[in-house]
């Protein structure tokens, strides 16, 4: 072999004694090298001539008291934890090497050193404890459950969709939870049993699902199935163009906002063959209509176009257009006097809410990332709590009127769907077709213990 075409540092490396460096590829028990360059061996020697903590740039010693890496290079000093894949991050501008492997310290006083592990855990969920991959344990800084906070429990997995769950409903004094996905399907889950009783393919994308009284509607292309849990009785009502995104009941009249942007309104009927009359169709969004809400003897909908439209439920004309979202308003709830909007821009806006007069904002919450849902509901103590979904696959709940957050909930996906239930229950929805069934707890002490 040529010589000449070996590169320097790599000859002087096979000339060299093994590095004070751990082979990773002996760890792994495929090392193919003889001899290797790395330690074969758990506990690494010294490494020769040691002066010290040095960094690597410009081999001053270390007097930062900021988070750093650092390096091991003198007996008796104290070694901080590896970094595992769980809790690795960019490394900060004073970047220094233990024995060429990372690790994260705090320098807290003179020659203290604590590991990252013993601060404060981040509020992100640790994606190697989800495949089963973590071996940090208890000292992982990630955190290790599917919720943060206290008061809160999971009391059910319910994982049998293939795709997005856009609708959750659990009819008032029934023992059986509806949940739609575009895969499709409208499945129906025994209360009891948490087992799937039902499945009904509807050949069709399933973009929404409401319950009102005995009747689950259900949101189709260009349709909406209604179903009649009594008698098992099954209707179509057409009109929709497009996907039906979302539906409310208000005023004994169903709304259904559909993609192009109008929203068809139906009203019971005596008729046992047609018990559903289209009565009108609400236009005046220029895009898809994504939300709707009822309060105040109003009909609140959320758009695309980045408008919310005020509409009068006994005259269903419209009264007033909201325009305060730079993004599309992607939920909206009513609270109280109050309305609040979340959308695309990574805002939430609280609307006051009157009877008469046009709606102000009174507070925007600002988020990381755009809104997906929101829901309100009580806690176990009668306290009003905010959960909102966002695109971090995470839900967070805020204690209003505060605002101050009680605790996320974390999906592998975009939770799409929250419902509330009865007796401190709620469900969410995520983009994996897993429906969870929560609760909240009287006793915080064995929710945090959960």
């Amino acid at each position: 072999m040529d010589i000449m075409r070996v590169p320097k540092r790599r000859l002087s490396e096979r000339t060299q004694q093994p590095l004070a460096q751990i082979c990773k590829f002996w760890l792994q028990g495929r090392c193919n090298r003889n001899p290797c360059t790395f330690w074969h061996g758990q506990t690494p020697p010294p490494p020769p001539q040691s002066t010290g903590y040095h960094h690597t740039k410009t081999n001053a010693p270390y007097c930062n008291s900021k988070e750093v890496l650092i390096s091991k290079t003198t007996a008796g000093s104290r070694i901080a934890k590896p970094l595992s894949r769980c809790n690795a991050r960019t490394p900060p501008e004073n970047t220094l090497k233990h024995n060429s492997k990372s690790v994260l310290i705090t320098k807290t006083g003179e020659g203290t050193c604590i590991p990252q592990a013993s601060q404060k855990p981040s509020l992100s969920i640790c994606k190697y404890w989800v495949t089963g991959n973590c071996t940090y344990g208890d000292q992982c800084r990630h955190l290790h459950s599917w919720h943060n906070g206290d008061g809160i429990s999971t009391l059910a997995k319910l994982h049998e969709h293939k795709k997005t769950v856009t609708g959750i409903a659990l009819p008032a004094g029934s023992d059986k939870l509806y949940s739609g996905s575009t895969d499709g399907t409208v499945r129906t889950w025994d209360c009891n049993t948490g087992q799937c009783a039902n499945v009904t393919n509807l050949g069709a994308e399933v973009t929404s699902l409401i319950c009102e009284g005995p009747w689950i509607f259900v949101g189709l292309l260009n349709a909406v199935k209604a179903w009649h849990i009594p008698t098992a009785s099954e209707f179509t009502l057409v009109g929709p163009k497009g996907r039906v995104l979302a539906m409310i009941v208000g005023n004994d009249t169903l709304f259904a906002a559909a993609e192009d942007g109008v929203i068809s309104a139906w009203k019971g009927s005596s008729d046992a063959n047609s018990p559903f009359q289209l009565v009108a169709s609400l236009s005046g969004h220029t895009k898809a209509v994504s939300c709707l809400t009822v309060g105040l003897n109003r009909l609140y909908s959320g758009s695309m176009d980045q408008s919310i439209k005020v509409w009068d439920l006994d005259t269903l004309e419209c009264l007033m257009t909201l325009n305060g979202h730079t993004g599309e308003v992607t939920s909206l709830i009513c609270w109280s006097d109050f309305l609040l909007s979340g959308a695309s821009d990574c805002t939430i806006k609280i609307w006051v809410a009157t009877e008469e007069g046009p709606l102000k904002v009174t507070y925007t919450h600002t988020l990381e990332n755009g809104v997906v849902a929101l829901n309100g509901m009580t806690d176990a103590e009668g306290k009003h709590v905010l959960c909102c979904s966002s695109r971090d696959n995470s839900v967070r709940l805020y204690e209003l009127p505060s605002f101050s957050e009680r605790g996320r909930l974390f999906s592998r996906k975009e939770i799409r769907s929250i419902e509330v239930g009865p007796g401190g229950l709620f469900f969410t929805g995520d983009g994996t077709g897993l429906v969870t069934v929560w609760k909240w707890l009287e006793d915080t002490k064995v929710a945090a213990c959960s």
